[in-house]
């Protein structure tokens, strides 16, 4: 269980890897899941994207970590903790992505406070932060469910993008 990252009362979060490409293209080739993301992603760029994670956890020991359902190992979307800029500062941000046909069945708070939690207790980050596009209510309510308020807004991606904070 060399990929085994943590657990929730119904998910298991584990370490990306190549294989996973077919399984985040149902999230990434969705327009209505990529709304608030700059494009949907072919499956180059989703390579591209797992090539990314796995750098981050080389380099910051943390990443967007798979989604499973834990009794049936059907794959639900991506959980983690990634770094991001902001405002010329390093934050470690707490990101979350799912497939529709599991939306409103709370997985990303799940997983999310599993996050936070893990950022807290096992990591001893001092602030974790949530940078979610001004007009994506439900994650917006994800955040906010996990104890997160509004940082502040900044422009990032080209757009207003909100900073959900919390500290320790």
């Amino acid at each position: 269980m060399d990929n085994f990252i943590l657990s929730t009362k119904r998910l298991v979060l584990r370490k990306m890897n190549k294989v996973d490409a077919e399984r985040l293209l149902e999230i990434f080739s969705d327009p209505e899941a990529m709304r608030y993301y700059p494009t949907i992603k072919n499956e180059q760029q989703t390579i591209e994207w797992i090539d990314w994670t796995l750098d981050n956890y080389t380099k910051h020991g943390v990443g967007l970590w798979i989604v499973e359902d834990k009794v049936t190992g059907e794959f639900l979307g991506q959980c983690g903790i990634v770094p991001q800029e902001v405002d010329g500062v390093i934050e470690m941000e707490i990101g979350y992505l799912f497939v529709r046909r599991v939306w409103g069945k709370g997985y990303a708070t799940e997983a999310a406070l599993a996050c936070k939690n893990y950022g807290f207790n096992q990591l001893k980050l001092n602030k974790m932060v949530s940078l979610i596009d001004k007009n994506n209510i439900p994650s917006i309510k994800v955040a906010e469910r996990i104890g997160m308020h509004v940082e502040k807004i900044i422009h990032k991606w080209g757009k207003g993008v909100c900073v959900y904070a919390i500290s320790n």
